[in-house]
């Protein structure tokens, strides 16, 4: 399968889906467009027969803790004391155990992964110790903020809804 895409943004989105779903992954750049190219393994042919019944996993895959973080405030009310708590809220995060295996930021959330952002530090500890960190896109773009992200990577709603969706539990300060 090949997709054209017009941003890396978008380029980023594609590779790590595909390697998700066990393809291999391919990208050149033409001018403006990045020509991604997504394979499965040609030497997993599908022979037709079922699998034995022993081959069946009824288990649903557990990944363990997921946070999100829809604002950059805590709860509802006063803004100022809800960014106080949104501050102890993340510096507190680095005493879990076991730490929340990714962080998902969108809507006014992403404020906190970009320049002016006196959380940046923390969160950066949270990536150094293995924690993934993912900013929705479409609201850097929204909040003009795609070019000022510090830490973490792009992402996009499928993968954040994939992540929930699959995740043993999700916690959100909201």
């Amino acid at each position: 399968l090949e997709v054209l895409v017009d941003n890396e943004a978008a380029q980023s989105n594609l590779a790590r889906f595909g390697k998700s779903q066990g393809c291999g992954v391919e990208i050149r750049a033409s001018g403006h467009t990045r020509h991604i190219t997504l394979s499965k393994d040609s030497s997993a042919k599908d022979t037709g027969a079922a699998p034995a019944p022993e081959e069946y996993n009824c288990e649903l895959p557990a990944r363990g803790l997921i946070m999100v973080i829809p604002a950059e405030t805590m709860g509802r009310g006063d803004d100022a004391l809800g960014r106080v708590l949104m501050r102890a809220y993340i510096k507190t995060i680095k005493n879990l155990s076991p730490l929340p295996e990714k962080i998902f930021l969108y809507n006014g959330g992403v404020k906190i992964t970009a320049t002016e952002s006196d959380l940046i530090a923390p969160l950066q500890e949270l990536a150094a110790q293995g924690v993934e960190i993912y900013s929705c896109g479409t609201c850097l773009d929204f909040f003009n903020l795609k070019n000022s992200l510090m830490v973490g990577q792009v992402t996009n709603m499928f993968e954040i809804m994939d992540a929930m969706a699959q995740a043993a539990k999700v916690v959100s300060p909201y």
